[in-house]
Order: C-alpha cells, then structure tokens, then sequence
C-alpha cells in the first residue's frame, strides 16, 4: 500500500532509531540503563518507551502514548494523543479517545464509542472498529482483516490481502480500496472476501485493483464500483 506502507516505515525506523537516552530524556549511566530501558517516561504529558507495553488507565489524560516493542492499551474514558508502536497490538477501550493510532507488527482494536480524531492503520494485523466508534480518518493496513460493526468512518478503507466486512449499521463516508499486491514475495494468496452488511452506507467508490469476492446486502447502500462484480444478497449474511 503506496501511501500507508510508506508512512508506518518512517514511524518504524523513526521509533527504532531512538536509542534510550532519546526515550528517557537524558543519559544514564550503564548500571541503570538496562533497568531504565523498560519504563516508561514521562515528558510533557507524553508516555514513551523501548521495551514493554504500556497501559494508560481508565479516565487518565495524557500526551501521545509510544513504544517499540509492545503493546499499547488506553483504558476506558481515557484522552490521549497520537498512540503508535512498531511490534505489538493497540486496543483503546470503550469512550476513549486518541489521535492517529498506528501500529506496524499487530492488530488494532477500537471498542464501542471510542473516538478517534485521526487514522487507524497497521501493516500486519487485523483491524476492529466497535458499535459506535468514531473514526474520523482512514482505516488501513496491508495484511489481515477489516472489521467495521455500527460504526463510523470518516475516511477510505483499503488493504491488499485482508477481508472486509462493513456493517450492520456502519456508515463510511470515503469508500473501500483493496490494492494489487505489488510486493516480491505474497502476503496471502486467498481470494479477499468484501461484505457489505444490511444498514450500511458505503459513500465512496469500492475500487478493487485484484480479483476479489464482494457481496453487498440489498439493505445496504453503496458509491460506485471498479474492478470487481456486485453480488447481491438477502438476510444478515451472504450465502457462500
């Protein structure tokens, strides 16, 4: 993916690149550099680290939350801003809000009536948008699958090799993407499955850059299509 591969290189090599003094505001001597390496710091209401998970508690507020290796959690009610690591998952829980939220190695969750003011993107890893979320930009990622419930979406969607599912009851006001698989070795040779629930509004073009199977609810309402044919379908789910 041209445009969001290239920005979740920069953030990891950007991430990578730092060593712990650049983490932890200052040099440390060796004895508790290693001990240090682990923790996280502090800086202007932001929380960054090399080593380990993070976890922002229920109702916290805080800057922008990082880490290399490890996960990311924000609790419930929870205000942050940009959240991103390069290897490990994010979950921001149920009300809580953040900023651009990216990851590189690991999936994206985003409980019910979370916001999120920016985009949601990974490069491996699934991507989970709740009932009731908020998501003002893109969702994107390279491999894995796509999950939007009774949620809104201000941005596209695309992938390369992951499923789709839209809906019931989602609403995306830009429209879905699945690119050609330019890379020199292939991430998942599958056929991708693109659903369109009932409820659901798709305002955008579904623009298909490889052979993909796309079934869209007869309750459902779509922009136009490129690339693939629609197959349409009654009840909650297509039969395939």
């Amino acid at each position: 993916m041209n445009h969001s591969t290239g920005l979740l290189v920069v953030l990891a090599l950007g991430l990578c690149g730092c060593t712990g003094a650049d983490f932890k505001g200052g040099n440390n001597s060796s004895g508790d550099s290693a001990e240090n390496s682990s923790r996280s710091h502090h800086s202007g209401g932001s929380t960054s680290q090399v080593m380990g998970s993070v976890d922002i508690d229920a109702g916290e507020h805080a800057g922008d939350v990082s880490t290399v290796n490890g996960g990311i959690h924000i609790g419930e009610n929870a205000v942050v801003g940009k959240v991103e690591t390069v290897n490990g998952g994010i979950t921001v829980e149920q009300h809580a809000t953040a900023g651009d939220v990216e990851t590189v190695n690991g999936g994206i969750k985003v409980k019910d009536g979370a916001g999120i003011s920016g985009t949601v993107q990974t490069v491996n890893g699934s991507l989970s948008i709740a009932d009731g979320a908020d998501v003002k930009g893109e969702l994107t990622n390279v491999n894995g699958s796509i999950g939007v419930a009774a949620a809104h979406v201000g941005g596209d969607i695309s992938t390369v090799t992951g499923d789709i599912r839209i809906g019931p009851n989602a609403h995306v006001d830009g429209g879905i993407h699945v690119e050609k698989n330019n890379s020199w070795f292939h991430m998942g040779s599958d056929i991708p499955k693109v659903v369109i629930a009932p409820g659901s509004v798709v305002k955008g073009t579904l623009r298909f850059d490889r052979e993909v199977h796309l079934y869209v609810s007869d309750h459902a309402t779509i922009g136009a299509v490129v690339g693939a044919t629609v197959n349409k379908f009654s009840g909650d789910e297509p039969s395939t």
